[in-house]
């Protein structure tokens, strides 16, 4: 099972643009027609629902390190969890790819992963897959793709551009945790405005605040963001929506952590950060593997099942 793995990654080194452009492809088709029961989870818009059980594994940032996502994948015993136990799922928060210089192999990897584990894994978007209308900088995944692929480049670009918008918005375990790549805004109210924050942009902001959103201990409301989209989220914003949610926790990605992960909001928010190196110099990078059964009051009592690296 190991051997897969390695075997996935091997081929993620040397695909070429047409294999790479034609994975993409099924990709698109596959996730953008997710609707109803979908194995382990339920899809409503662009929103995956599940209840509380079951392993998760679930992956913050990774921004094109493929060594990370790979020790990650390793050290979780991901394929052979996700075969053995149906019930598994694995949650990634979104930024796949720019700043790290494997973003097409890590593209390539979660996809291929994708397409064996169609009801297990959910892809979220995060703003370095947003609208473009939401540019992020630097870009570098054009350079990156034509650096990789030649004249094919341009085709693969508009593909995967494709794919972000098949990728969910949020992912909600019932009673237990709302999971974004960003945060939160007291715009977010219903179930709906989770699933539809996508067909609703731009005239509501919630995509946004979704994708690029950070709590802050410094206010109780919110307030501009320093990142020019989005806002900060106090305390007050936090509790509002996940007790609106009938939820305990909000897990997002989004922002770099020393130690891989950070706690905000008296134990209501959780932050993974799951790449390491340039142009961040973070020490570790994390990843939380939990069964959603647990019972826990807050994101403390999850810190022994957030692994570090």
């Amino acid at each position: 099972m190991q051997n897969d793995l390695q075997r996935i990654v091997s081929e993620a080194v040397v695909v070429d643009g047409e294999v790479f452009k034609q994975l993409v492809e099924e990709a698109v088709e596959l996730i953008c027609s997710e609707n109803g029961r979908v194995g382990a989870f339920e899809v409503y818009g662009r929103l995956a629902r599940f209840p509380p059980m079951g392993e998760a594994l679930i992956i913050g940032d990774l921004h094109g390190d493929l060594e990370s996502l790979t020790k990650i994948l390793e050290q979780s015993n991901f394929i052979q969890r996700m075969r053995q136990n149906p019930s598994s799922v694995t949650v990634f928060l979104g930024d796949y790819g720019d700043r790290g210089y494997s973003s097409a192999e890590v593209y390539y990897v979660i996809l291929r992963l994708k397409m064996l584990f169609p009801g297990q894994i959910i892809l979220l978007r995060g703003n370095h897959e947003g609208p473009e209308d939401l540019p992020v900088y630097p870009h570098d995944l054009p350079f990156q793709f034509r650096n990789r692929f030649g004249k094919l480049w341009r085709m693969v670009y508009e593909k995967i551009r494709e794919l972000f918008g098949c990728l969910y918005n949020a992912v909600i375990v019932d009673a237990h945790s709302l999971m974004v790549h960003g945060g939160l805004s007291l715009q977010m109210r219903t179930l709906e405005d989770l699933a539809f924050a996508h067909k609703k942009y731009p005239e509501k902001r919630i995509l946004e605040d979704l994708l690029w959103s950070d709590p802050s201990e410094n206010i109780n409301e919110a307030c501009t963001s320093p990142r020019g989209a989005g806002v900060l989220f106090g305390r007050r914003v936090t509790e509002q929506v996940l007790d609106g949610f009938g939820v305990k926790l909000l897990i997002r990605g989004h922002e770099p952590c020393w130690w891989g992960f950070k706690i905000n909001h008296n134990g209501r928010v959780l932050t993974l950060f799951s790449r390491k190196g340039p142009p961040y110099f973070n020490e570790y990078g994390a990843y939380l593997l939990m069964n959603l059964s647990m019972e826990f009051h807050n994101a403390e009592q999850l810190a022994s099942h957030v692994h570090k690296f």
